[in-house]
């Protein structure tokens, strides 16, 4: 009843950002807007897109390859199915990826998958941040926006800072894991504390100590900082274009800046993919860059930014879930808080006693 009641209420406070983001619109003149769009520039954005997805995949594989081998179209799949999850249930979606691999890959176990996505975001937080704070080195603020500029760097140069430290505290935990693991199990060891938390929680350290061993090696390293530079690079051009879809005359650091601000509002843990702070985000960035610019067009921009970021997950992602030989059954039972922390705790070892058919792991 708690899982339906928090959806609904993350539902009706997206429907309340979308009116908020639409109240003042002509929606006609979106509608005009929409229908000026170059369709090349934007289709060439979704095959962007679809290869920024291929890209997440192997980046994962890369991440998991200190732990165990993975398959990498099943990689491709479950990465697709999760952001679908994402777009239609949410923040709360993204329990999909570290039960639905799984599934598919039995080598790979929740608890392997779930640190290694956390990794994942947790780099993806850095690129981003990289991305947005370097570029403020060369960026020019619109005229009269200098005084609201000053607080964008701030904040720009706080989170790369921030950045900077937790990449060293995950360096150091790395180096000291075994310690703090045997730390971790004597603290832990209380009456007050169920046996059952206690065993998940040092699964998921020493799996995490186990994905960060991939700091550890130059060739590893090298592969991560290089996929997930790709990556942020398949996702920048398409934000790129859509803005030249519109006849938006406007650099490409000044396409940086407005990715930062709607990658950040995506994070928003409404149904539909942050609907409507991803739009409110979107247009305030643009308008904030060009003034003169009309709130239709900046909101026609946004709907498609929001379009061409989800679409193809939305469609490879159904098709896995719909063509998959996965008992939906089975897969809602997973999504259930409490049988997704029954197969981190026990590691899933019933996945090892079944036969593995998946191709082997692809060299990068």
């Amino acid at each position: 009843m708690r899982k339906y009641l928090k959806f609904i209420l993350l539902t009706l406070f997206a429907v309340l950002i979308l009116w908020f983001f639409g109240r003042n619109l002509d929606w006609k003149e979106v509608g005009q807007s929409l229908s000026k769009a170059n369709p090349l520039y934007i289709a060439l954005s979704v095959l962007i897109i679809c290869l920024g997805y291929f890209l997440r995949a192997i980046r994962w594989q890369v991440l998991l390859e200190p732990i165990t081998k993975s398959n990498i179209r099943e990689l491709f799949a479950t990465t697709t199915v999760g952001f679908a999850a994402i777009f239609l249930i949410g923040r709360a979606g993204e329990i999909v990826r570290p039960m639905w691999l799984p599934m598919r890959d039995h080598r790979v176990r929740p608890s392997a998958a779930l640190v290694t996505l956390a990794l994942e975001r947790i780099f993806d937080l850095a690129a981003l941040v990289c991305f947005f704070a370097v570029n403020l080195l060369w960026f020019t603020p619109p005229p009269g926006r200098e005084d609201e500029f000053r607080y964008v760097v701030l904040i720009g140069w706080s989170m790369l800072a921030a950045v900077v430290i937790g990449m060293v505290a995950l360096v150091v935990y790395q180096r000291v894991a075994d310690r703090f693991i045997n730390w971790f199990d004597r603290f832990t060891n209380r009456r007050w504390i169920p046996n059952r938390v206690q065993k998940i929680m040092l699964s998921v350290l020493r799996q995490l100590s186990s994905a960060l061993a991939i700091l550890r090696d130059g060739r590893q390293t090298f592969w991560l900082v290089f996929w997930t530079f790709m990556l942020w690079l398949a996702i920048s051009v398409p934000t790129w274009l859509v803005l030249l879809a519109f006849n938006i005359q406007i650099s490409f650091s000044d396409s940086l800046f407005i990715m930062g601000f709607a990658a950040v509002s995506s994070v928003v843990p409404t149904p539909g993919g942050a609907a409507g702070a991803f739009h409110t985000a979107t247009a305030a960035s643009l308008i904030f860059l060009k003034p003169n610019i009309k709130y239709e067009d900046a909101a026609a921009v946004s709907i498609i930014m929001h379009l061409v970021y989800f679409a193809p997950a939305i469609f490879f992602g159904l098709y896995y879930l719909f063509h998959g030989d996965i008992s939906i059954e089975r897969f809602r039972s997973l999504m259930s808080s409490e049988n997704a922390a029954e197969e981190i705790e026990t590691d899933n070892p019933d996945f090892e006693s079944e036969t593995d058919h998946s191709p082997l792991t692809t060299e990068h």
